[in-house]
């Protein structure tokens, strides 16, 4: 069975910081890309960062580029997103996703989630 659980969502002021983590359990992800969306209160689930089991195929939407850092120590079957300099419209559910190599921005492309942490950005 895989599982794909994040942690390290909270609430924190704008200007901060926070570490997401997701530990992925369950297969082999070497052929896999690991990635972040995010999902605000209303809206669409929306692509924020990708990377490559290995740590290859980094890839930024546009309003994370500057502030997030995706990584991945594949030793310890971990994906991390550091998110700085957090803003108030940061604020949303964070999921974890896992898919074929080349996944794309798409939902529907990522064949595997997380529950979800809840991230809090207050001014």
């Amino acid at each position: 069975q895989v599982q794909l659980v994040e942690s390290g969502g909270g609430l924190v002021q704008a200007g901060g910081s926070l570490r997401l983590s997701c530990a992925a359990s369950g297969r082999s992800f070497s052929n896999y890309h690991m990635g972040w969306f995010r999902q605000a209160p209303g809206k669409d689930r929306i692509f924020v960062a990708r990377i490559g089991w290995s740590g290859g195929s980094i890839y930024y939407t546009d309003f994370a580029k500057g502030r997030f850092s995706i990584s991945v120590n594949n030793a310890k079957d971990t994906v991390y997103l550091q998110m700085n300099s957090l803003k108030v419209e940061d604020t949303a559910v964070y999921y974890c996703a896992a898919g074929p190599q080349r996944s794309s921005g798409s939902v529907y492309s990522w064949d595997y989630w997380g529950q979800g942490t809840q991230v809090t950005v207050s001014s």
